[in-house]
């Protein structure tokens, strides 16, 4: 009697055995029934997540339905400069009529492409938003995943004897923790290809603007687009304390440095005198590519006398580092004045010094 209790084959053994198995099974079902907790979970978090595909592919369309628009806006500019371009072949009275006409929409289709970037913008960043909540849900089944193994291991310890109805649902927990790994896996892949779609658009509206509205050679604002900032400007100055300048500049002796040196040194030069009158103006004053040597500047919150003492520094800094001198004429804004006869002022006192400068170096 002794060897048989002490080898497990007596007659206390299947009783032992018997007593063991109903509480294991006891354990199996208790965890089965958190599992189906967890099951219930995890469905609220795949609602989640078609909840921001749907929101994803809604700002997807508001992008396709932005770049239609841009694009419609980029035909209608395209159009109005063709009339303005017929309109200035014929000077009449009723030719100048049109030609403002077609400015005017061009800088309202301008202002409407911006307005539209914009909102392109905005999309990019919903969709980097959702990005990142996306990564949350991955975070979470990946946790659900690991729970729902941990669960799997808890009953497969627990059933110590054979059992078929707990064996099939120890393999589905199994089964859905091995999904909720491969959804996790595919949230985190989506979840990076809507960062990099974002970052790609954000890169894309930068060089359109670049394009459509900054000079390629200096990165001063084309003339249009120049215009239209200045007009803003003053606006703002008149809201203000009303003070505005607008510097007209005339690169001196660039032809000569173009012969002498070839147009590569000749766009050195206009780099430079852009790079110099950055420099030392204020970050918001506006510097316009006006044609093809010369540029118009906008100063807020100035007189003519400061306007004059920061660009006599800027004519010294380009002579020095261009080897070449610049005309300045200023203009200071007056009441009921436009942007365009603010400039024409600008202009006229400009070809004053540059012929000073011409009779002073044909005198030398």
């Amino acid at each position: 009697m002794d060897t048989d209790d002490h080898n497990g084959h007596g007659p206390g053994s299947a009783g032992r055995a018997g007593a063991r198995f109903p509480g294991s099974a006891f354990d199996a079902h208790r965890i089965i029934n958190l599992e189906q907790t967890s099951a219930d979970a995890e469905q609220s978090l795949a609602d989640a997540d078609q909840t921001r595909s749907d929101l994803d592919q809604a700002a997807a369309a508001a992008d396709a339905a932005s770049s239609m628009t841009d694009q419609i806006a980029a035909d209608r500019d395209q159009a109005a400069a063709d009339r303005a371009h017929a309109a200035d072949s014929h000077r009449t009275g009723a030719g100048d009529s049109a030609y403002d006409q077609s400015r005017g929409e061009r800088e309202a289709a301008t202002v409407e492409r911006i307005g539209t970037r914009l909102r392109r913008g905005h999309t990019a960043g919903e969709r980097d938003l959702t990005a990142a909540q996306r990564d949350r849900i991955a975070e979470a089944r990946d946790k659900a995943g690991r729970d729902r193994d941990a669960r799997a291991a808890e009953l497969a310890r627990a059933v110590a004897e054979p059992h078929a109805s707990l064996e099939q649902q120890l393999e589905l927990v199994r089964a859905q923790a091995a999904a909720d790994r491969a959804r996790a896996a595919a949230d985190r892949e989506r979840a990076a290809l809507d960062r990099a779609n974002a970052a790609h658009e954000r890169d894309r509206l930068e060089a359109e603007l670049r394009s459509a509205h900054l000079d390629e050679l200096t990165g001063a604002y084309r003339r249009e687009m120049g215009q239209l900032t200045l007009s803003h400007e003053i606006d703002r100055a008149r809201r203000s304390d009303g003070r505005f300048v607008v510097a007209f500049v005339d690169v001196d002796e660039l032809k000569l440095v173009n012969d002498r040196d070839g147009h590569a040194a000749g766009d050195h030069v206009l780099q430079t005198v852009v790079h110099e009158i950055r420099s030392r103006l204020r970050s918001f004053d506006p510097i316009v590519r006006y044609g093809g040597d010369e540029f118009v500047c906008g100063l807020s919150g100035t007189d003519l006398v400061e306007a004059a003492r920061r660009f006599d520094t800027i004519a010294e800094a380009i002579r020095a580092d261009a080897g070449v001198g610049i005309s300045v004429g200023m203009a200071a804004l007056v009441a009921d004045e436009t942007a365009d006869q603010l400039t024409e002022r600008a202009d006229a006192a400009m070809f004053k010094v540059k012929a000073r400068h011409h009779a002073r170096a044909q005198g030398r």
